[in-house]
């Protein structure tokens, strides 16, 4: 990455740091215990693999495809990863932020404090979200020592200490809900593995969304200051429907909303896809999946109180959970409509891939895609 006298936009090594520092304790457990639970996390990953091929039949029985690990880590390996891939993400913006930035008088000592103020504030993001996270399919951090990957990179992350946080707080059996765990993430790693394509697909739309930001400061700071003013209900025009939008959505340009549009719909897909497959497999080899899914359901709706849901909201974090829900049930229509390998259609190319307007009206794909091909044949 380019610099400004040394100095970087963003002080990655202090956000590690301050994340760290700040992320809250796992739950108490005994060294032993903690090596029965990584043990049975990745016999768990192992056995997923299996049911979640079999389920999707989007990998072919005896097909070879490129493999990932699966890596159990505590709160700070998780924080550690994702650090990594966004540094990867955001060099292209990064660097044309410090070019922007190069000749301003005092550039030397702006990029100094400015880096480690970002760092802060990006640690401080983290701590938060990395007691939150039961697993993550993360395809953009480099390969390394610490982050071993495939080829195109890619690794399943498990984070035991949220997991045994969950299952404790929802009092259901701990070996039941570690599989259906399990079910999810496994999903996301299939989908990656078995669509060599999707990753370039997202990182080319997100470098898209980068691509557009404005990177004059100025108009970011009038940006920020109309998104503060609208969250502390100081701005007279919510009835434009900045109301009820989250920071990250207040702060786009007209054009990152259109890509943004579309990485929603490909998000709500990965993620309810990946809730329908739990669904599906889970009676089969979870006894207790109903009422590991109910409760479940009730954490995800309700938060764990009145901050959290504020930092949801202002994140954008509830987007995230509408995703789930409305993936789920364009998903299911789908399959409901032309069996499972009518669905998988969905994985052809980026031009199958349902809109933002699809997922919300499953039937309208079926007719594009599914029409076309009758004709194409």
């Amino acid at each position: 990455m380019t610099s400004i006298s040394g100095a970087e936009m963003v002080d990655w090594n202090l956000a590690v740091a301050t994340a760290t520092r700040l992320v809250r304790p796992g739950p108490e457990v005994s060294r032993d215990e903690a090596r029965a639970v990584v043990a049975e996390l990745r016999a768990h990953a192992r056995t997923s693999e299996r049911h979640v091929r079999e389920f999707t039949r989007m990998i072919p029985e005896g097909a070879a495809f490129p493999d990932t690990p699966v890596l159990v880590v505590d709160r700070a390996g998780w924080v550690r990863a994702n650090v990594a891939g966004f540094r990867e993400l955001l060099q292209p913006l990064l660097g044309k932020m410090q070019d922007r930035r190069a000749g301003t008088p005092g550039a030397a000592v702006l990029g100094a404090v400015g880096g480690k103020v970002t760092g802060v504030e990006l640690g401080m993001l983290l701590s938060f979200l990395a007691s939150r996270v039961l697993g993550q399919y993360e395809t953009f951090a480099p390969v390394s020592r610490d982050l071993p990957g495939s080829a195109g990179g890619g690794r399943l992350l498990l984070v035991a200490p949220n997991i045994v946080h969950v299952e404790r707080e929802l009092e259901v059996d701990p070996h039941d809900f570690r599989l259906w765990v399990c079910l999810h993430e496994e999903t996301h790693r299939t989908q990656f593995t078995a669509v060599p394509w999707l990753r370039d697909h997202l990182e080319g739309e997100i470098q898209s969304f980068l691509g557009a930001t404005e990177v004059d400061p100025v108009t970011v700071l009038e940006r920020i200051r109309e998104a503060a003013q609208s969250f502390a209900g100081a701005r007279p025009d919510a009835e434009r429907g900045d109301e009820g939008r989250s920071f990250v959505e207040l702060v786009q340009t007209p054009e990152q909303r259109e890509v943004l549009g579309r990485l929603t719909a490909v998000m709500s897909l990965l993620e309810g896809h990946a809730d329908y497959v739990m669904d599906g497999v889970g009676p089969q080899v979870v006894p207790s999946v109903a009422e590991i899914r109910e409760k479940f359901q009730q954490r995800r709706a309700s938060g764990a109180g009145r901050l959290d849901s504020a930092l949801r909201k202002l994140l954008g974090l509830d987007a995230k959970l509408r995703q789930y829900r409305d993936g789920e049930r364009f998903v299911r229509a789908v399959v409901g409509q032309v069996g499972m390998d009518g669905f998988n259609r969905v994985w052809t190319s980026p031009n199958t891939l349902p809109t933002k307007a699809e997922i919300a009206q499953p039937a309208d794909w079926v007719a594009r895609v599914h029409r076309k091909g009758s004709e194409e044949g």
